[in-house]
């Protein structure tokens, strides 16, 4: 099924993200949190890619496991910095042949971009929404950020860029992980006033340490509000009360949003199900 067509029922929708395993151990402990993760009956699963020019094809073959073998719903992410456009119609093809019709698509990180990978077809996700949209059959969706990207000058050039996107053909948006509900709240505010209709599923992921921490608020900017920060520092090297505390803060937010009218929530596993259990498990049994 189509994403979009979840969405119409005005239904809560919950999601969960993978990544592609380099290894046979890591594809065995991904397929274990698949199983534990459909006792949930997520209504999709996403699965990610890199920036670079081979990572695309894992990201197919991994979507088509999951569908065929365990009966998931999948969201295929597409980056194109390192494509043609002969290359996207190719890895659109594929998807089609097993009858995966949900597209995140994506511009992808350039610094993660080998110079002789890098292609001139595509600079931005714009350009890439736009010919999906040509190709037909895919229900097709986008990025933004609720702190901004961190490329862009403000958050209103942001947002501008943002329906771009929109009027290209992207017809839902996930976020990019944040902690502050506030963020999401005034993003919605302002895109809405934009112009920026499609709706906007918020991304979570619960933090498990203090390094993890420094890495979302050096790489991701990513603002960590005082309350979670002061947990993070108590708990560190504490492994059982640092997954305590980490998910019963992710679970608040995850409350928040759903009660201040977030379409439903997007999990990011980081391909563990522990978490991402208790967190939903936690949402869906409060009334």
């Amino acid at each position: 099924m189509k994403f979009t067509e979840r969405l119409k029922t005005g239904k809560k929708v919950y999601s969960f993200e993978f990544y592609p395993p380099k290894t046979a151990e890591d594809t065995a402990k991904l397929f274990n949190t698949a199983v534990e993760l459909m006792a949930l009956s997520p209504d999709f699963v996403s699965v990610t890619n890199s920036s670079s020019g081979v990572a695309p094809y894992r990201t197919v073959a991994l979507c088509g496991v999951l569908k065929a073998q365990f009966g998931l719903d999948v969201v295929a992410h597409l980056t194109c910095l390192a494509h043609t456009r002969a290359e996207i119609a190719e890895i659109c093809s594929g998807l089609r042949k097993m009858d995966i019709t949900n597209i995140l698509a994506l511009r992808g990180d350039p610094h993660n971009v080998a110079p002789d990978y890098r292609r001139r077809d595509y600079s931005h996700a714009t350009q890439l929404i736009a010919d999906l949209k040509k190709e037909g059959g895919f229900a097709i969706g986008g990025a933004c950020y609720p702190e901004k990207h961190p490329e862009a000058a403000t958050l209103d050039a942001d947002i501008a860029r943002l329906r771009e996107k929109v009027e290209a053909g992207a017809e839902y948006l996930i976020t990019q992980l944040f902690f502050d509900n506030d963020y999401y709240f005034r993003f919605l505010e302002k895109a809405a006033a934009a112009g920026v209709t499609a709706p906007v599923l918020p991304g979570l992921m619960p933090v498990t340490s203090y390094k993890q921490m420094q890495n979302f608020t050096t790489l991701m900017r990513v603002a960590i509000p005082d309350a979670l920060r002061a947990g993070i520092e108590r708990w560190d090297g504490d492994k059982d009360g640092m997954f305590k505390f980490s998910v019963d803060y992710a679970s608040a937010q995850a409350e928040a949003l759903l009660k201040g009218g977030a379409p439903g929530l997007h999990l990011y596993t980081l391909n563990r199900s522990r978490a991402a259990m208790a967190i939903l498990k936690n949402v869906k049994g409060k009334p």
